[in-house]
């Protein structure tokens, strides 16, 4: 099942993706792609409906009709950093002993083709794919032989970075990590049920036409299940917490020389069976 959110920023509405790529309200069931609606018996009621029987939206979807982020009221907003092995290399970092945690703020979360405002004064605005995991049943302590029964599902996200506020300017990585805009997550959430293993997943992005980042989550140092039980050792999880995994190679610091945004710009990106993003760089 793929879950959606859609309509004006600020005033989306949830729904699903039927199997002809439609859109289908959900409104008369739930009030939103959100919390408790994420659990396993939330995620069950959701399945046992008939898409057929459901409102169709207009639109196509991600063209004519605009998709928000495909989970609202986000908890948490967690990221794991150089999580794959040959994107530390290019960047000249050792292999992490312990998954690198860092966050976003969930101000940064936007659809998954709404514009990327380049910050002011930013010098080194930088892409990257991520395969992200939406947490459905909550949980402290997860052992990792049943992390995987604490996920929704996935989505796609980008997690836009300023290699300078990340790195050069003092402190953690978050100031270079969640300025607005920098959170696009969807199109859809799809339902782990569909994804028959996270850690086969191919996925790549584009900068104004050319390939840049072609991985596959198989160079992932840490896994899904690895990261959802590390995680609940620090912190509760919650139904609508989502987890960034990491990027893979071809990051813009990585190239020879560095490659960065500037405004005008377009990113496509997509993840093998999650769906597509595509985003307009603007100034902030």
């Amino acid at each position: 099942m793929k879950l959606l959110r859609y309509g004006a920023k600020g005033q989306e509405k949830p729904g699903l993706l039927d199997a002809s790529n439609r859109v289908r309200d959900l409104s008369a069931h739930v009030a939103d792609i959100a919390g408790e609606v994420l659990t396993p018996e939330g995620i069950a009621r959701l399945q046992a409906l008939d898409p057929e029987t459901l409102p169709l939206v207009e639109g196509v979807p991600q063209e004519g009709l605009r998709l928000g982020p495909c989970v609202g009221h986000i908890g948490k907003f967690i990221c794991i950093g150089l999580n794959y092995a040959d994107h530390a290399a290019e960047t000249g970092a050792p292999i992490p002993a312990e998954p690198i945690i860092f966050n976003k703020w969930t101000s940064a979360v936007v659809g998954p083709n709404d514009d990327v405002e380049i910050p002011r004064d930013s010098v080194k605005t930088d892409w990257e794919v991520e395969l992200g995991v939406v947490i459905g049943k909550g949980g402290r302590y997860i052992s990792e032989e049943n992390a995987m029964d604490h996920v929704a599902g996935y989505c796609v996200i980008n997690d836009v970075s300023e290699r300078e506020f990340q790195i050069e300017r003092g402190g953690t990585w978050d100031k270079g990590k969640g300025c607005d805009t920098f959170g696009p997550t969807g199109p859809w959430l799809v339902t782990s049920d569909e994804v028959a293993d996270p850690q086969k997943l191919k996925l790549w992005l584009d900068v104004d036409g050319k390939r840049y980042q072609d991985g596959t989550t198989e160079t992932m140092i840490f896994t899904v299940q690895q990261i959802v039980s590390y995680l609940s050792r620090f912190m509760s999880l919650q139904p609508g917490d989502v987890i960034s995994t990491g990027t893979p190679p071809g990051v813009g610091l990585g190239q020879k020389p560095p490659v960065f945004l500037t405004a005008g710009q377009e990113m496509r990106l997509g993840i093998e069976g999650l769906g597509e993003q595509r985003q307009r760089t603007v100034s902030a």
